[in-house]
């Protein structure tokens, strides 16, 4: 038996989703958020649905934790690539686009190609790509903030505060790390994978 499809149109804040069961279409819009994916869910609860073919596009990081939330509650997710749904639009002659439309659009899409179903990364490999994420985010930081020590500044205060950031910045660098080793040590396996990118991660 075939699922009802769930097309969702995502954005950094918020996303739309367009529901189509037993024929019929219904919409709600969320906030990109776990709140608005625990709303989400509530939702479709009241609609008397517990199990979806959800579709988005792969564009971004935006829409893997709703991807990921999906996945962990159970339901069928596919991440299509957006030429794909371009592609769909063109051969319904679908001109107008908001996210409403575009949310149904993706419903509409996932409706008729049933679209190969994705799976999130392991667990360790989430927490792993967070921590590189993370990393990265930090060395940008520093780096910026050395910019800034390397230009000088009137203010004598100023300077100080800048040498202090960047030396608690310096201090959750190693942190970060360390964890990063602690972490691959103890799933050695993530040695030999090149989902992840990083400077401490091997492809």
């Amino acid at each position: 038996m075939l699922l009802p499809v769930l097309g969702i149109d995502i954005s950094k804040r918020k996303f739309d989703v367009a529901l189509i069961a037993q024929g019929k279409v219904k919409n709600k819009v969320c906030s990109n958020s776990p709140e608005g994916f625990q709303e989400l869910q509530s939702w479709l609860a009241r609609q008397g649905v517990q199990q979806v073919h959800a579709c988005m596009e792969a564009t971004g990081t935006y829409g893997e934790a709703l991807a990921t939330f999906l996945f962990d509650a159970g339901m069928t997710v596919s991440m299509v690539n957006p030429a794909c749904i371009k592609g769909f639009a063109q051969s319904e002659l679908t001109r107008t686009k908001t996210d409403k439309v575009d949310a149904a659009l993706i419903a509409r899409f996932c409706e008729t190609r049933r679209p190969a179903v994705w799976k999130p990364h392991p667990q360790e490999v989430r927490e792993l790509r967070a921590l590189v994420r993370r990393l990265s985010e930090l060395q940008e930081m520093q780096r910026m903030e050395l910019n800034r020590i390397e230009a000088g500044t009137a203010s004598r205060d100023v300077q100080r505060q800048l040498e202090t950031h960047s030396s608690q910045l310096e201090d959750q660098i190693k942190e970060t790390e360390q964890l990063i080793k602690r972490h691959m040590n103890n799933h050695p396996g993530l040695m030999r994978t090149s989902t992840c990118t990083g400077p401490t991660v091997a492809t």
